[in-house]
């Protein structure tokens, strides 16, 4: 009986993940990615959130601080990704391939991984966390308001990446609706719980903080008992909560590729806000600040077309459907383009409103709506190679992944963010944004195409071999 009904659990489980293989693209990807853009432009609001309640409740000087901890943030996303993208996209191909119990063992990697990096992350930031802060651009003014945010947004470090990572995983193993809900409900908790904390309680600063952590401990909770039961799959099982170094290995691997790209987004952040504050003070980084927050609201969207394309594109690659996986990146593709061309129109032409979300403060405002028209001036060509990007992630392919991610960041924007500024002052820093777009988007464009052309060529079915990437 125990073995005619694990047939049927996992003739059910074939059946689940075999849709990827099978369903109309167009129907998958509004399935697997309007969840994960939902989750995402939630995930980013929970961040602007807190941005627009410690503006409005705290002041200008607490936008600059804040804005300080963003490299840090950054670096700290970085070590998540490491583990949380990787794991996601071995979950993905090894469910193509039919291995389940692979699966599973990814699974028990991504908490114990998460769990060890994380705790050593936040042990060594709280050590060094004044002079760390100091040197990403905090001032006298600001290191007070820096340090009581990080030091409590620290102390939930661990817990911050085990939930994202199995929220991925979650993702990747096609509860992508699910996924969405437990992000959703981080952002709706945060949200409640900032002005009850900012203001109810006089916390400040500090408050914003707490809400986070507590939103997320919340969340961690849910998930954690979400895939310790034996009826969901993949799910936790007796022994796996352990590093397999193999496991571990090609996780890192792939995962590299983000976890270089949030890196570069970390010193990215500190140039900038090391040249801004050099050039127009505490306003300066704070204007960053809130122009990053409403940046990122488009790049969320772009972020969850990914998430939405990965299991897709990874799945069917695994099972040699190589036209799907064309067909999936060439509609990602399309949506994301949509989703920057929106972010240009309101960067250029609806900056005030924008802005106005986040302070009152003339000199901070006027700032911020200046830099925004520049630094987005030509968004509308990030969302192609975003998803380009993701595309040879998502296929294992770690070598371009990592050079298309450090393209934009690190060959283009850390030079032109310390050149630039020698002549036009602290508007080079904002122009350094729209040439670097430029210049990724014309390599994006070089290498997407020869892929391209590859999976052309072949038929599926076809040995993958030629094309670079992970599948056994």
């Amino acid at each position: 009986m125990m073995e005619q009904t694990d047939n049927q659990q996992q003739r059910k489980e074939n059946q689940a993940h075999s849709v990827l293989g099978t369903e109309r693209i167009g129907k998958l990807l509004k399935s697997y990615a309007l969840p994960a853009i939902i989750a995402m432009t939630a995930s980013s609001l929970y961040n602007m959130v807190d941005s627009i309640f410690i503006g409005q409740g705290v002041g200008a000087l607490a936008i600059s601080g804040l804005a300080v901890t963003f490299p840090l943030m950054n670096l700290s996303t970085a070590f998540g990704t490491l583990v949380g993208v990787g794991g996601a996209t071995i979950l993905s191909i090894l469910l193509g391939q039919k291995n389940y119990n692979g699966a599973s063992k990814v699974l028990g990697n991504i908490v114990s991984l998460n769990l060890i990096i994380g705790t050593i992350f936040m042990a060594v930031a709280l050590v060094f966390l004044d002079p760390i802060l100091t040197f990403f651009g905090a001032s006298g003014n600001t290191l007070p308001y820096a340090r009581e945010y990080m030091q409590v947004i620290l102390y939930g470090n661990a817990i911050s990446h085990v939930y994202f990572g199995l929220n991925s995983a979650m993702r990747a193993s096609g509860n992508p609706k699910l996924a969405m809900g437990l992000t959703l409900f981080t952002v709706i908790f945060n949200t409640i719980l900032d002005p009850i904390m900012i203001f109810g309680m006089g916390m400040g600063i500090k408050g914003a903080a707490w809400a986070t952590v507590i939103s997320q401990t919340i969340a961690m909770i849910i998930i954690v008992s979400y895939f310790s039961n034996h009826k969901n799959f993949p799910h936790f099982e007796k022994g796996i909560i352990r590093l397999d170094w193999r496991i571990a290995r090609d996780s890192l691997e792939i995962g590299f590729g983000p976890f270089l790209m949030n890196s570069a987004a970390c010193l990215v952040n500190l140039f900038i806000n090391q040249q801004l504050g050099k050039y127009s003070g505490d306003m300066g980084i704070g204007s960053f600040g809130i122009n990053n927050r409403i940046t990122f609201l488009f790049l969320m969207v772009c972020m969850g077309l990914n998430q939405g394309m990965q299991p897709i594109a990874g799945y069917n690659y695994g099972a040699r459907k190589y036209s799907r996986v064309l067909r999936v990146y060439k509609l990602t593709a399309v949506f994301a383009t949509i989703t920057t061309f929106a972010g240009f129109i309101v960067s250029v032409f609806l900056p005030h409103l924008m802005v106005g979300i986040f302070t009152h403060d003339g000199e901070l405002a006027e700032m911020s709506v200046h830099g925004l028209r520049i630094m987005n001036s030509i968004f509308f060509i990030v969302g192609y190679q975003i998803v380009s990007t993701n595309l040879f992630q998502s296929l294992g392919m770690v070598s371009k992944s990592i050079f298309l991610s450090l393209s934009r960041q690190l060959l283009c924007l850390v030079p032109l963010v310390y050149l630039l500024p020698l002549w036009l002052g602290a508007d080079g820093v904002w122009l350094s944004f729209p040439l670097s777009d430029a210049f990724a988007c014309i390599l994006t464009i070089i290498m997407t195409g020869r892929l391209v052309r590859k999976f052309r060529k072949l038929k599926d079915g076809d040995d993958p071999s030629s094309l670079g990437g992970i599948v056994r």
